[in-house]
């Protein structure tokens, strides 16, 4: 909803050439290494492995189901995890969609629980956007800049935001299947035999989702009944929302979503806002205590 302000302002700073813009891109990253360092320094005791007899004998069927078809007995499990994306962002609104190609890298620790996402969408040739969305130490952010130096986005920390950014976590972790385990503070409840409430905690903040699973036991769609969305007017008013996954692969011994659109459910209709793929996700086992 901010992308009228991007273009005007990033037509006054193309000019800035080649060194301008690898003078703000390397301010931007310096910032957002000290939040990932921040985000990888929580810790806590866990167990080393998956132990199915141990995690799903209290579980809705359809959730068990689900782990028994994502992960194998055994396996480690993740401490931290890093995913590079590609993929396109919808900086139109409803009606008038904008498609923009981006980039990003993304650091999850579930002990956090928590994650920094990094993106540069290129909103017009010659004029990149950074983007940093995450959620760490209970405290959530989010922050965009033309060439990684002129704020057009800079969400104050709110308990709103805390809850969008949560909830984000734990529905991205459908990329790292084994923080959502109930030993990873993740609680499940049945709605039906295809249908799950998945819930977590950080700090004050306390968010679910509803998973939905297909046949085979994985989740097709992740809803949220009201999610706070910024209406482009400086508020953030809360939205039906949507994570839809449209295919699945396997890495790293894990079966994880291999695409996956976000969309606002709208009075006026559905607006599709991201569009992913993840090209690598690279998982650091915890450590046997």
């Amino acid at each position: 909803m901010w992308a009228r302000r991007l273009l005007w302002t990033g037509l006054g700073l193309a000019a800035a050439g080649a060194a301008g813009l690898a003078w703000g891109e390397a301010r931007w990253r310096s910032a957002s290494n000290r939040l990932t360092a921040d985000l990888l320094a929580a810790t806590r005791s866990h167990p080393a492995t998956v132990d199915f007899g141990h995690e799903l004998n209290t579980l809705p069927p359809v959730v068990a189901r689900y782990f028994r078809t994502a992960l194998r007995d055994g396996q480690p499990m993740i401490a931290r995890a890093h995913v590079t994306w590609r993929g396109e962002f919808n900086m139109g609104k409803p009606g008038r969609d904008k498609w923009r190609a981006f980039t990003a890298e993304q650091d999850f620790n579930p002990a956090a629980p928590g994650f920094v996402w990094n993106a540069r969408i290129q909103f017009a040739p010659a004029i990149p956007v950074f983007v940093r969305d995450s959620f760490v130490v209970d405290r959530a952010s989010m922050r965009g800049a033309i060439f990684g130096v002129v704020p057009v986005v800079n969400a104050q920390p709110s308990p709103d935001l805390a809850s969008g950014a949560l909830q984000r976590y734990l529905g991205e972790c459908a990329w790292l299947p084994t923080a959502l385990l109930p030993s990873q503070g993740v609680t499940w409840a049945a709605l039906d035999d295809t249908r799950a409430i998945a819930a977590i905690a950080a700090g004050t903040t306390r968010v679910s989702l509803e998973f939905r699973f297909n046949a085979d036991a994985l989740p097709v769609s992740i809803f949220a009944p009201a999610r706070m969305m910024d209406d482009g007017a400086g508020q953030m008013v809360p939205r039906p929302w949507e994570a839809r996954i449209q295919s699945f692969t396997q890495q790293n011994g894990m079966t994880i979503p291999a695409r996956a659109t976000a969309v606002w459910h709208l009075p006026g209709g559905d607006f599709e806002y991201w569009r992913g793929t993840p090209e690598r996700v690279t998982s650091e086992p915890t450590q046997r205590q």
